[in-house]
């Protein structure tokens, strides 16, 4: 049994400290929110978060996320990208030097343009780092849906450590070394996945979903190789798996901010109406600014941040997009 404390009490969160708790760790889970506290203590449910859903009786709540990490050897990050940078911040002293943190966010900071990877580096050096992503909706992945992810970490040991406290009969953990490429692609598929709800929203077919995926991946894929990431990683798990996923499917947030733009919805009046961060709208603006600093092209996730932040349409977005200039496939 390990000590493990979860930072962040959303939908994912939540689902993750429970299938540790189930496994037989002792978990503590940290939440913003007094009122989420107070659930999961008093009933072993989060009722913002996930509701309507029984967590593992063993399973403890915190409101103070320096008393949840304090002498704990693992540390699961599931706060919001834009938060984690104040989260992780607000736990150093408290950490145990040579700690295990695994990051199950995925996204960019905006401000800095960090991966979190880079994050907990800057705040936490004493740490090791591991980054957990795949096709993985939490509500499957509570109910027992089998599923597989992958970690990636600097060192084989780090990610085989991470496979063994996080893997059960029903969750199936891969190891990957390229750190950066998981990243990557866990919080780019979400902006794909946010134009892929826009041309569903438009009441488009199968056809043009097939080619923006393609060619999501292409840029995603493109920006990677700019990274030093691994190509392979893109046809993966963290790639493919959570594009198709994330995009096809009916439990996505980002492709249901999609269709509420489509829809003619603005992203202020959506955020209004909903608590969950769907984390591809932020992503496509630090996206688009990290293409620009490294030089690659990635007109997909250009015009889902023009039509997010700058008043574009769908509709002229596509038009646009389809009347570039005509190009090589593969051909350099």
């Amino acid at each position: 049994m390990t000590r493990i404390a979860v930072l962040g009490a959303g939908s994912w969160g939540t689902t993750l400290a429970d299938l540790l708790a189930r496994k037989g760790h002792d978990v503590t889970i940290w939440a913003y929110e007094p009122e989420v506290v107070a659930s999961i203590n008093r009933t072993h449910e989060n009722a913002l978060f996930l509701p309507g859903a029984s967590l593992a009786p063993s399973l403890r709540a915190a409101g103070d996320a320096r008393d949840a990490v304090r002498g704990a050897p693992v540390i699961l990050s599931a706060a919001p990208s834009h938060a984690v940078r104040s989260v992780i911040g607000g736990v150093r002293g408290a950490v145990e030097p040579g700690a295990l943190v695994v990051s199950a966010t995925k996204g960019i900071e905006n401000e800095t343009l960090a991966l979190m990877s880079d994050i907990v580096a800057q705040m936490l050096p004493d740490t090791r780092f591991a980054a957990l992503s795949g096709p993985s909706f939490a509500q499957e992945v509570f109910e027992g849906q089998p599923t597989a992810v992958v970690a990636a970490a600097a060192t084989l040991e780090t990610a085989r450590e991470t496979q063994e406290i996080f893997a059960t009969r029903r969750f199936r953990v891969y190891s990957n070394r390229d750190v950066v490429g998981v990243e990557l692609a866990g919080a780019l598929k979400n902006v794909i996945a946010v134009a892929a709800g826009m041309l569903e929203g438009l009441g488009l077919g199968h056809n043009p979903r097939a080619a923006l995926i393609t060619r999501g991946l292409a840029e995603i894929t493109r920006l990677g190789l700019a990274m030093h990431a691994d190509p392979m990683t893109f046809a993966g798990l963290a790639g493919m798996g959570d594009l198709i996923l994330t995009t096809t499917g009916s439990l996505s947030r980002n492709r249901a901010l999609g269709l509420a733009l489509a829809r003619g919805e603005t992203l202020a009046e959506y955020s209004a109406r909903h608590r969950t961060v769907a984390e591809g709208a932020y992503t496509s603006r630090a996206a688009a600014a990290l293409a620009h600093k490294v030089g690659v092209e990635m007109p997909v996730t250009e015009k889902v941040c023009q039509i997010l932040f700058d008043g574009k349409t769908a509709t002229e977005s596509m038009e646009e997009l389809m009347e570039r200039d005509l190009k090589s496939e593969q051909w350099r």
